[in-house]
């Protein structure tokens, strides 16, 4: 057996019956009956209730249902005050209120098929009740305050596990008729049970020693007829008017049931009328669906055009740049080569030169001794000399041949490398004889000028920098947000955002390696560049410098002059100078940033977020826009739960993922001297909370008590 059974809906019958019986009942000129019997209810509606109260009525059918308490919620019993006849029967009861008793004008109880346990003690306050039908139920005794009703005149007790009946029922003297399970009773005796009702009175007046009066002797008031009036006549009379009562309601019933036929005729055909009304306004929703879907497919459409035709423009301006680089490190490989070849000539010489020095010391040596020799011995001497002189003459021919050999090979290599030097050296000439008059001349100046150029136009370096601010920011918004929320209390926010402060941490100790990485490259290409270009030093760097500085067209130059100046120092501030030629070319303002939004501005070609936002945010504040003041009126948002920062790649700009500031600032006081802005990065906690000089001093963070291993100072401006 299922622990919870469904509950059962009423049918749509059972609903109209119930709409139509309510309605009914509120019309003028109605009768005094509610009859809501057979509407398949689970309870009583609070609106039949209210119709009992506010039109006094004296009959109240709830039979055939499936009720399992009388008095629904927000409900009184009292509000059936007026009822005189409460029609119970074929129902799933298992008790009846506790304050039953306050229907004093209660003149008929029908309870008969229920699954009543106990009757409430309050029934003996019913002392107009003339009629109780408890039968088919479970009850096992009668309360003891059944004898205080004076008025009672039929009691069905049968089909129910009464085995006693108690001793004050001898107290009523008006019961005419009792119906009981006689063959088990157990007090009174079967056998006095059996022989009727008067005898069961009998048998309990000995018991408590009183008198017994037959009923006739008390006459009570029956139920009012359809005039108001009341009659004093006898049981057979009685039963004889109410009679005549039920005939003239079941044929109200039947007119009753033909108008409610017709009503629902009507009901049908509104019904209907409606249902067509819907499907044609659903074909009419379906047709502008439609037409709106078309409409989006079309814009979209459009966009994946835009789209592909900037991705194509974008290939094309990196295929001519990859080719430029290409050009100039063909360039730098020619230059090389050719210093290898001067070196090796100069070395050639350098050999032939030592040659030549060493055999006109061979010379002398061998004059002095011809001429001792001479002295000594004439005859030999001669001879001697002859022959050496013979020798010599032909080892001098044979140096002087290779000499000579040697030598035109060296002029021949040199005049090649002179005329390809020559020619690298007009290349150069004419790129330098634009920027010789407007360079400075001392050579420590300009190699420091391209070495921040360098740095400033170097791409990798520029998105490492805007990453690491970015970081920096998010850090500190996260120690603002955990300084306030340790004041809350809010543990599970706490520990989200310490999870996120970790990731951007690990995030930010990658981007500091890979910036000083960056740097080093940077600063090992400058001294190579220096090492390989000896022989041009004194002019290299100006060359170099004025190649970068005449890189864009006179046109672009012309209109970045004309940019805002606060704009331009905004994009410098956020390292974004690469977008400046984007901006000049569109001629974008701060008015027009005003009507843009983040997407128009991807359609531009900007799609940082952090400079989308930056760019807007100035604006606005250029011009006074109402929407900035409603940003700040807003208040600040919280996230709902951390997410996983994807991995950082060159490729994919980083966007902030942490909440607004609360105050709508990014800064905030230090936690030592509560006077500075915090300007210092705690790793490995990542935490902002401290300025610069009291960092210096601390070995572990205030605010989580974490060594400190590196201190990261924030980027401003």
């Amino acid at each position: 057996m299922p622990l919870f059974t469904k509950k059962k809906k009423p049918s749509e019958n059972s609903k109209k019956r119930l709409e139509y019986q309510l309605c009914l009942s509120k019309e003028a000129g109605a009768d005094d009956i509610l009859d809501i019997s057979s509407c398949e209810l689970s309870e009583v509606p609070s609106s039949a209730f209210s119709i009992c109260k506010v039109l006094q009525k004296k009959v109240f059918i709830l039979c055939g249902n499936e009720l399992r308490s009388l008095v629904p919620k927000g409900c009184t019993i009292t509000a059936l005050t007026t009822i005189k006849v409460l029609d119970l029967h074929e129902n799933k009861l298992t008790s009846l209120p506790d304050d039953i008793g306050q229907l004093t004008s209660l003149q008929v109880l029908n309870a008969e098929n229920n699954q009543i346990k106990a009757l409430p003690e309050t029934v003996g306050d019913l002392r107009n009740l003339q009629t109780l039908n408890v039968k088919g139920n479970c009850l096992s005794e009668l309360p003891l305050s059944v004898g205080c009703m004076s008025s009672l005149r039929t009691l069905d007790l049968s089909e129910n596990s009464i085995r006693k009946l108690p001793k004050e029922l001898a107290s009523v003297r008006t019961l005419e008729s009792l119906t009981l399970d006689a063959s088990v009773m157990n007090y009174p005796p079967a056998s006095v049970c059996t022989a009727g009702t008067e005898e069961v009175q009998r048998y309990l007046c000995s018991e408590l020693g009183l008198e017994y009066c037959p009923p006739s002797q008390y006459l009570l008031p029956v139920l009012e007829n359809d005039d108001g009036a009341q009659s004093m006549d006898c049981l057979d009379g009685e039963h004889v008017a109410w009679q005549s009562k039920f005939m003239d309601y079941e044929k109200r019933k039947e007119q009753k049931q033909l108008e409610k036929l017709n009503f629902e005729k009507v009901l049908e055909e509104k019904q209907r009328e409606q249902a067509q009304l819907l499907l044609l306004n659903n074909s009419r929703k379906e047709g502008m669906l439609l037409s709106v879907k078309l409409e989006q497919e079309r814009v979209e459409k459009g966009v994946c055009e835009q789209q592909r035709v900037q991705e194509a423009e974008r290939q094309k301006l990196l295929q001519r740049v990859q080719k430029a680089e290409a050009s100039i490190a063909a360039r730098i490989s020619n230059l090389l080569l050719d210093n290898k070849r001067q070196a090796k000539s100069a070395e050639i010489l350098q050999a032939l030169e030592e040659d030549r020095i060493r055999m006109e010391h061979l010379t002398a040596i061998t004059q002095e001794e011809s001429s001792s020799l001479r002295k000594r011995d004439v005859a030999v001497a001669m001879q001697t000399m002859l022959s050496e002189s013979y020798s010599i003459r032909l080892l001098q021919e044979a140096s002087d041949t290779r000499r000579q050999n040697m030598v035109s090979e060296a002029c021949k290599s040199k005049e090649t490398l002179d005329k390809k030097f020559e020619q690298v050296l007009t290349l150069q000439q004419l790129d330098k004889s634009k920027a010789i008059s407007q360079i400075l001349q001392e050579e420590e100046m300009q190699k420091a000028a391209f070495e921040a150029l360098q740095l400033q136009k170097d791409s990798v370096h520029g998105y490492i920098r805007n990453q690491i601010k970015l970081i920096e920011a998010e850090l500190l918004q996260l120690t603002k947000l955990e300084v306030k929320r340790r004041s809350l209390d809010a543990e599970n926010l706490q520990e989200a955002l310490a999870e996120q402060r970790t990731a951007l941490t690990d995030m930010l100790q990658q981007l500091l390696k890979q910036k000083d990485q960056r740097e080093m490259e940077l600063k090992e290409i400058l001294l190579e560049l220096e090492l390989k270009s000896d022989s041009t030093q004194q002019n290299y760097w100006m060359i170099q410098y004025q190649r970068l500085l005449d890189a864009k067209p006179l046109s672009l130059r012309m209109q970045e002059a004309g940019v805002d100046k606060e704009l331009v120092s905004l994009l410098s501030k956020l390292s974004a100078q690469h977008y400046l030629p984007l901006i000049a070319h569109h001629r974008i303002t701060a008015e027009s940033l005003c009507h843009m939004t983040t997407k128009d501005l991807s359609k531009l070609g900007i799609n940082e977020v952090g400079v989308q936002k930056s760019l807007l945010r100035w604006a606005r504040e250029q011009t006074g826009s109402p929407k900035m003041l409603e940003a700040q009126e807003a208040g600040p948002s919280f996230p709902s739960a951390p997410q996983l920062t994807p991995p950082l790649t060159p490729n994919t700009p980083l966007t902030p993922t942490a909440p607004s500031p609360m105050n709508g600032s990014s800064t905030s006081e230090c936690v030592v001297c509560m006077e500075l802005e915090s300007q210092v990065v705690f790793l490995p906690c990542g935490h902002v909370c401290c300025c610069q000089v009291c960092s210096e001093a601390l070995h572990s963070c205030p605010l989580c008590r974490a060594d400190i291993s590196q201190r990261v100072r924030l980027y401003h401006g």
